[in-house]
């Protein structure tokens, strides 16, 4: 691959070429790139694909002209342009030339004219179908226009456009938009009929406005509401203005729907959210950038944002938020020094009966300024004012007085102080207040505060010790439910430390104690003083943590937890560790000889193979946790492994040994190609609740012989049986050829035997289209079982060769009721023919026939006197959409329908009780 140069960022790259050829014409610097007319010439334009016979490139003006017929594929956009004497210019991207066959995934357009920009694409006496994605020729419906703009993953614009059905001109149409790729903005159209409405309508249309508003006309009509007709408007516009950045509007009047015991309604449901936010340019205002770090170079200004919201639909002619409109305002400015908000939040409609926790209006201007430093001290401060309506806060008696809801005033102050200071390179103190005073107009007052001073030492790497004072106050009432706070006064004192005693270890303990006592959940005043350990040691073979908390006021644990591992199965191999060479003596430390490499062990455990491990813990609630021991044992293959383990529970001493559990795998190390064998397994038994459960399989050469149980060893005396236990054989599901045969069912364990088995087979074959597929219940004598009889079976076939096809199924089902009456179900499709009409690659039609037949007889009689039914049906499919129709010569039933993209219409239905229009004629 040859590069020839770049041209503003984009590199143009010779994949392949028959010739290369320089010139000099003109003072323009030509490359003329040849291929021949069996291998033309391809180069890339960084991910963009042309293929030409020959093309020019311009490198003084930066342009490719490929002569002749030649295709360019885009790859950021997924088209394909083909066409004679394409002129790109690789500065602009842009694209120009006649007689060009544009095709994607999604449309296949032509133009006599056509220029392509970034990000646009125009053509004159164009020519564009949804339907070349099918295949077929004529194209069902497209489209002639004089004028085309098209903008890939977006949509299509049509000027003067005519619609052709199968390449005939029926309708003149202004303009057409056809919307592509976002599915929320695709037609759709949907008719229904039934109770209570009777035939309904909705209609989604999309259309534009210029080239940045987009929207959706919404049409509603259902026959028995009133009034009948309903719609509205989903629209969306990008910078309609030079301060509007996005506006969005959604509006539906919804004609009323019946109440649930049936009875109509009058009037509209309302549905409406319109949303509007953008940036009005402010001289001083400084912008904000997308990581959030802010420039002064003046770009910014005031960024604002509205919402109006109304939800009508769905909601109950007795709902409180029914008829209620939100209004919300934001507006948010960043100057170099500070930053300010106001927020405006009001609601239009009914007044609210019942207490709204969250505030339902709001007036508010926050202040906040840039956090500044006065020498070692750390500012941060923010004003926020406003007023407020939400829900009364019971605990006071002015805001109890005024109902469930108030309206008040509020000023907030918050500021957030810290003092930072080093003492050495391993001495730090840390002072800090925190505060958040609210002063409200019913007189009312909150207050939060916050004081902490921490002295923290380190040494010696990760060895620490802390002390850490705190004081914390909230106090006061708010006339709010959601500014509500607890009372707290409390000045914890917490002592840390921290240590590697050594290499591999660690240990930290943590003293907490209150100076206040603290009323907790039994109501008596006590003091928090706790004490909390921790302990490490990761050095192979052992690897243990230990973790304790005590409560001193209790004189009680409130948790232990402890794991315990022994194990190295690298034990028994050396490892080389590198020499270390002599270190000189310096005025602070003495000489290092020199250390030769030498060979050693990772530890010195002496059972490379044998892992143990033992975990458990107390929590003062629950008590003393089951411990629970486990040992594996491994072979130098890491997959070949068994385990045994143990849960012991303090708590019962009569019962001690909760369970026990066994788990094991396996694989030959020999012979692995022609016969490789793998098993596995665990069981695991209950010893508190008797209990045994497990499964264990084994599989050679692509057969596996497996089996499963889950036993209750003392079941109670009402219980049928014990549990289930299963044994299977078969090769390895989702194979060509698979077979499957399983015998088991419930058993119990006091007569040993099972209750009600079961024998359960399988089988499919496949070959290429053939498919043959059998599968049977037998019911075997058993304890509760005394007969021998199938459950049920089936039996499956299908062939398929070019356009032709023939399949067949039975299916039997036998049932008994409670006085042991046996029902059999006979399901019958003998023969299914099938041949596909069109173009073999893509038939256009199916026509199907088949017999159909249902015997059900009860304990050994025929009930009714079905025959054989011959059913002809024929399916005209045409990639977007559906036609079927179907006849059942016996019954005399005749069935229509058209399917769409994800929905389903019956047109005509034909039987004994007559004829019925299902989208003209109302069901009841």
């Amino acid at each position: 691959m040859l590069t020839l140069g770049t041209a503003q960022a984009r590199t143009v790259r010779i994949v392949s070429a028959a010739t290369l050829e320089l010139r000099n014409q003109d003072d323009q610097e030509l490359v003329i790139i040849s291929g021949t007319a069996d291998a033309p010439a391809e180069l890339r334009i960084d991910d963009d694909v042309v293929r030409a016979s020959r093309v020019e490139f311009n490198r003084t003006r930066r342009t490719l002209v490929l002569v002749g017929a030649a295709t360019y594929r885009t790859a950021k956009d997924g088209q394909d342009l083909q066409g004679e004497n394409l002129v790109v210019d690789l500065g602009t991207e842009a694209l120009t030339g006649r007689d060009v066959l544009i095709s994607d995934s999604q449309l296949e357009i032509r133009g006599a004219e056509v220029e392509r920009v970034p990000g646009q694409l125009r053509a004159r006496s164009g020519y564009f179908t949804p339907c070349a994605k099918c295949g077929r020729t004529p194209n069902d419906y497209a489209f002639r226009a004089e004028r085309l703009l098209v903008y890939p993953g977006d949509r299509l614009v049509a000027y003067r456009a005519q619609l052709l059905l199968a390449d005939v001109p029926v309708l003149y149409l202004p303009v057409v938009v056809l919307p592509l790729n976002d599915q929320a903005r695709q037609p759709r159209f949907a008719v229904g009929n039934g109770a209570p409405d009777g035939l309904s309508i909705e209609a989604d249309l999309p259309f534009s406005i210029g080239s940045s508003v987009l929207g959706t006309t919404l049409l509603r009509y259902y026959q028995n509401r009133s009034p009948s007709l309903g719609g509205g408007v989903d629209l969306r516009a990008y910078a309609p203005l030079s301060w509007v950045d996005r506006l969005d509007l959604y509006g539906l009047a919804l004609p009323a729907p019946f109440n649930a015991d049936g009875t109509p309604r009058e009037g509209y449901d309302i549905d409406l959210n319109f949303s509007a936010k953008g940036r009005i340019p402010l001289a001083l205002a400084t912008g904000t950038s997308g990581t959030g770090s802010f420039s002064t170079g003046g770009s910014g200004g005031l960024d604002y944002s509205l919402a109006v919201t109304r939800r009508d639909i769905g909601r109950t002619p007795t709902d409180a938020d029914r008829g209620v409109t939100t209004v919300n305002f934001g507006a948010r400015v960043e100057y170099p020094r500070f930053s300010a908000a106001l927020t405006y939040l009001d609601r239009l409609g009914p007044e609210p009966t019942t207490a709204l926790r969250d505030p339902y209006r709001r007036k508010e201007v926050v202040l906040d300024p840039r956090p500044f430093t006065v020498g070692d001290v750390n500012v941060d401060i923010k004003l926020t004012g406003g007023e407020y309506t939400a829900g009364s806060n019971v605990l006071s008696p002015s805001a109890s007085a005024a109902g469930p809801n108030i309206t008040t005033s509020r000023l907030e102050e918050v500021h957030d102080l810290s003092l930072t200071r080093q003492f050495g390179p391993d001495t730090e103190l840390r002072l800090t207040n925190a505060f958040t005073g609210r002063y409200y107009g019913t007189g009312g007052r909150t207050v939060q505060l916050s004081l902490a001073g921490s002295l923290t030492r380190r040494w010696a790497g990760g060895n620490s010790f802390s002390v850490k004072q705190s004081y914390l106050r909230s106090e006061g009432t708010s006339p709010f439910a959601f500014e509500a706070i607890p009372q707290v006064l409390s000045a914890p004192l917490e002592v840390g430390l921290s240590t590697v005693p050594t290499s591999g270890s660690t240990f930290a303990v943590t003293y907490q104690r209150d100076a206040f006592e603290q009323v907790g959940l039994t109501g008596v005043p006590s003091r928090n003083e706790t004490l909390k350990v921790a302990a490490g040691v990761t050095r192979k073979p052992v690897n243990a943590s230990y973790a304790l908390n005590y409560d001193f006021t209790a004189g009680d644990l409130i948790d232990l937890n402890y794991n315990f591992t022994v194990g190295d199965p690298d034990s028994n191999r050396l490892t080389l560790v590198p020499a270390v060479p002599a270190v000189p003596a310096t005025p602070t430390t003495p000489a290092r000889p020199e250390r030769p490499a030498y060979y050693a062990r990772s530890s010195a455990w002496p059972f490379p193979r044998l892992t143990l491990s033992a975990s458990g813990g107390y929590q003062r609630t629950t008590g003393v946790q089951p411990v629970t021991v486990a040992a594996t044992v491994a072979s130098e293959v890491r997959t070949n492994a068994f385990t045994v383990s143990g849960i012991y529970d303090v708590r019962q001493p009569e019962k001690e040994l909760t369970s026990v559990s066994a788990r094991y795998s396996a694989v030959t190390t020999r012979d692995t190609v022609l016969n490789p064998i793998s098993v596995t397994g665990t069981e695991t038994l209950g010893v508190a609740v008797p209990r045994l459960y497990g499964s264990h399989s084994l599989t050679w050469r692509g057969y596996t012989v497996s089996t499963s149980h889950d036993l209750t060893l003392e079941r109670p005396d009402n219980a049928p049986d014990s549990g289930r236990v299963t044994f299977s054989v078969g090769n390895v599901a989702g194979a060509a050829d698979n077979w499957q045969l399983t015998y088991g069912g419930p058993y119990d364990l006091r007569r040993l035997g099972f209750t009600k088995p079961q024998l359960v087979g399988s089988l499919n074959l496949t070959r290429p289209g053939q498919r043959l597929s059998a599968a049977a219940s037998l019911n075997l004598p058993g304890l509760d079982q005394t007969r021998t009889e199938f459950a049920q079976a089936s039996l499956n076939a299908a062939w398929q060769r070019g356009r032709f096809s023939l399949s067949g199924n039975a299916t039997y089902l036998r049932s008994r009721t409670g006085d042991d009456l046996a029902t059999d179900t006979l399901t019958f499709t003998p023969l299914r023919a099938g041949v596909a009409l069109g173009n073999a690659s893509r038939p256009g039609a199916y026509l199907t026939a088949s017999l159909e037949q249902t015997l059900t007889y009860v304990n050994g009689v025929r009930q009714g006197d079905a025959r054989p039914a011959p059913v002809v049906g024929l399916t005209i499919d045409r990639c977007c959409w559906v036609l079927q129709a179907e006849a059942n010569l016996t019954q005399g039933r005749y069935r229509i329908a058209v399917g769409l993209p994800g929905q389903y219409y019956p047109l005509f239905n034909l039987d004994a009780t007559g004829t019925q229009l299902p989208l003209l004629s109302p069901t009841p």
